[in-house]
């Protein structure tokens, strides 16, 4: 399988999460690596996914998965 790299310009670090918009909702879905097919998402390593921000007003989704 193939790496997934961080969608962030001059970023070469691996992706951990994929980040999604709903514009009309005001709100971006952070969450596990999708499929990789859509192109309206962004894959983002995890510095980037710890550095992430979004306009004021707008909410952020995060979905965490279970770690061990």
């Amino acid at each position: 399988m193939r790496t997934r790299l961080c969608s962030k310009v001059g970023c070469a670090r691996e992706a951990v999460t994929t980040l999604t918009y709903d514009y009309g909702d005001q709100m971006a879905a952070l969450g596990p690596l999708g499929l990789g097919n859509d192109p309206h998402a962004h894959d983002l390593c995890a510095i980037h996914t710890d550095r992430l921000s979004v306009p004021k007003g707008w909410m952020v989704v995060r979905h965490e998965t279970l770690r061990v």
